[in-house]
């Protein structure tokens, strides 16, 4: 298995950074073009043009290495159809607004109808076709158990609709994590990294869909650092929040993303207390500017040394996360 995760993860890098070489000249002639917010840090507004919907980049990678894997191993099939059906979402997005010129894209009603039906499909996959359970490993419950190992919960009836808000969380904190060049891809490839090492502790056969992201995020990122020449989108944000969710709710660890995505977590919260301040004080707001990647952004902190940071965070996260797994 190890050696298979290794092979995914070369297979998938090189399929992501040869991909590049081709969607990016292909966006250009689309025209699809990133309009930066005009509210927006004002070192922002010179990204105006550049191509967004890269997220194609390493989806192509990720899809062709995991769906070879998938053939012997159908553990890895509902950890495809999230990873794509969001990135399907957030395409027409994507398209709506980049090449229809139509600013605000998908209403908010359509996304998140969009979004359950997707979530539908993966559940209902899983519960049908699989031998996994929607029980949860309890965080840090291993260091007290007599056997030292985790022990996991079931919500009974509530069990739907709290991994429902899981995976429209975790989907939209990462949505709202794509705001940096490099940021989300970086997050999310120690994340990537973090499943392969967790799935493979666990005996959850899922690795080499772990390693398929983390190495076509690493070709993407060749594209996406810091001058970034292309954007993800929604096609690419949507779609790694689906492939995190997927992975971790295979594993069982559904209530661990709160701390492996502390990251996606905190923006998301940045944004909701932004939001309701701003209301309850009648204007004021309680972060420079939200989501919370911003905030640093305008206190003085380069895009790179704020990726740096939100990704040191993650590595410390998730070593944790698979100490007291």
């Amino acid at each position: 298995m190890a050696m298979s995760v290794v092979v995914s993860i070369i297979a998938a890098f090189v399929i992501s950074a040869l991909s590049g070489l081709v969607v990016l000249p292909f966006l250009r002639r689309l025209h699809a073009a990133q309009t930066e917010r005009e509210d927006g840090p004002a070192t922002h507004l010179k990204k105006t043009g550049t191509p967004t919907m890269g997220g194609f980049i390493f989806l192509i990678g990720f899809l062709v290495v995991s769906t070879f894997y998938s053939i012997t191993n159908r553990a890895i099939i509902p950890v495809i159809i999230a990873t794509m059906g969001f990135g399907f979402v957030g395409f027409l997005d994507d398209y709506i607004k980049v090449v229809k010129k139509r600013s605000l894209g998908l209403k908010a009603w359509q996304k998140i109808v969009l979004q359950l039906l997707v979530t539908a499909a993966l559940l209902w996959y899983i519960a049908s076709f699989t031998s996994v359970s929607f029980d949860m490993a309890v965080p840090f419950s291993a260091m007290f158990s007599p056997d030292g190992n985790s022990i996991y919960v079931n919500f009974g009836f509530f069990t739907i609709p709290f991994l429902v808000l899981v995976i429209l969380g975790t989907v939209n904190g990462a949505n709202l994590t794509d705001g940096l060049d490099g940021l989300l891809g970086s997050v999310t490839t120690v994340v990537a990294l973090f499943i392969v090492a967790a799935s493979l502790k666990l005996g959850i056969h899922i690795a080499p869909a772990g390693g398929a992201m983390a190495g076509a995020l690493i070709g993407f990122l060749l594209y996406n650092w810091h001058p970034a020449k292309v954007f993800m989108g929604d096609t690419g944000s949507l779609a790694l929040g689906g492939f995190v969710v997927s992975s971790m709710i295979m594993m069982k660890m559904s209530i661990f993303i709160i701390i492996v995505c502390f990251v996606y977590f905190a923006e998301s919260l940045s944004d909701i207390i932004q939001v309701l301040y701003f209301k309850a004080t009648g204007g004021k707001r309680f972060f420079r500017m939200a989501p919370l990647h911003h905030h640093f952004e305008l206190g003085g902190w380069s895009e790179i040394r704020v990726v740096r940071v939100f990704v040191l965070v993650t590595v410390f996260l998730c070593v944790l996360s698979f100490w007291i797994l």
